[in-house]
């Protein structure tokens, strides 16, 4: 669980229409990536009116301006629709959790500063419940994406430091979304397969622990989308006596049913450990443990809270993630602004929260 969204920034400077980015020397000083290699070629206009033959021969130049070649990812994560995420209009998509306590998130539509042009992004999330205070997480890693022609991964090597309130990557352009979308090398039957591999971990930490990643077998996951048939739910959970519960740590809904699952909203009333000012919100899976390990759900959440003296809601929205335990924001709503009396979000001691659920494909393992 973690704050949502923390903004982050690629360290790729913004392209002329016919030329592959490449970092600068500042950024990549400043990152210490391996990212001297340029990204993929982004064609001509002309480039689109060339016959079939000429296309495939555009396909396999992109393929040669990609020279990073990658390792064998610890996570292969195949977007079986991927097209649907756009027609889902998804800002972004988390995989399930793999071995090093990682979730590895796609933004397919991330703006690369300065060129106005979409890229498909990758990055890296740490779960917070691996972290504790005053422990920094030193990661070296590559995200990839898989290279149909030349059966191989290809991308870029990244580091972060990922600590207590950072457990974020940054956002990493691989490819220009419109080229993806028309290759016939990274993208086949609508199936794009993204990886990441954990090269390198060190911790610092008060107390000196050392952490060794052990290489272990591939995770392969698949998510499935779907375009009609979704199952959506909501539930309004409404507290008449917030001041009451405003003393305890933890409070959670009524649970309620959607998709065949079990749900509750969870509420921190005066912040979790990762922000003490601000009102905790958060969505979880009852009984989560006993979720099938082979099959889960994926879904699109909102949490809002109503404001009473104007009829409408403030709302954050996640983007599509595996339903396996939980998803929230530790900094839904400012306690300053939320018991602000020319505000409606409290009235007297009554609280209207929300909660909406698409359950939008699913996610297998193998």
């Amino acid at each position: 669980m973690a704050d949502r969204v923390r903004a982050s920034s690629c360290c790729c400077t913004a392209p002329s229409f016919r030329q592959p980015p490449r970092c600068t020397d500042a950024a990549r000083a400043a990152s210490r990536r391996c990212c001297s290699s340029p990204h993929l070629y982004v064609p001509t206009p002309a480039t689109r009116q060339l016959s079939t033959v000429a296309k495939q021969d555009a396909a396999e130049e992109d393929a040669r301006v990609l020279p990073f070649k990658t390792h064998v990812p610890d996570l292969e994560w195949k977007i079986q629709d991927f097209s649907l995420l756009l027609d889902l209009g998804a800002k972004s998509a988390t995989s399930a959790p793999f071995h090093c306590s990682g979730y590895l998130h796609v933004n397919p539509m991330h703006e690369n500063p300065g060129s106005g042009t979409p890229y498909v992004a990758l990055f890296l999330m740490l779960s917070r419940k691996k972290l504790k205070r005053g422990d920094t997480v030193h990661a070296l890693f590559e995200l990839s994406i898989y290279n149909h022609s030349k059966g191989m991964y290809c991308g870029c090597q990244a580091n972060y430091n990922f600590d207590f309130k950072n457990d974020y990557s940054k956002k990493e352009c691989l490819i220009p979304l419109k080229e993806l979308l028309k290759s016939s090398t990274f993208l086949v039957d609508d199936i794009c397969v993204f990886g990441v591999e954990i090269l390198k971990v060190d911790v610092s930490s008060p107390e000196e622990k050392a952490v060794v990643v052990q290489k272990k077998t591939t995770t392969v996951q698949n998510m499935f989308l779907q375009n009609k048939g979704f199952i959506e739910g909501t539930y309004t959970w409404t507290i008449n006596n917030f001041s009451e519960l405003y003393s305890k740590h933890f409070v959670r809904s009524p649970t309620f049913e959607v998709g065949g699952l079990k749900w509750y909203i969870g509420m921190y009333p005066r912040g979790n450990k990762f922000s003490t000012d601000s009102l905790s919100l958060f969505l979880y899976v009852d009984a989560s443990k006993n979720l099938p390990h082979e099959f889960k759900n994926v879904a699109v959440m909102t949490l809002s809270i109503l404001d009473q003296k104007n009829g409408k809601h403030l709302t954050r929205t996640a983007g599509l993630w595996v339903c396996t335990y939980g998803w929230g924001w530790s900094d839904f709503l400012g306690l300053k602004k939320l018991k602000d009396p020319s505000g409606g979000y409290l009235v007297g001691s009554n609280c209207v929260i929300k909660a909406d659920i698409t359950i939008v494909g699913s996610s297998t393992d193998g």
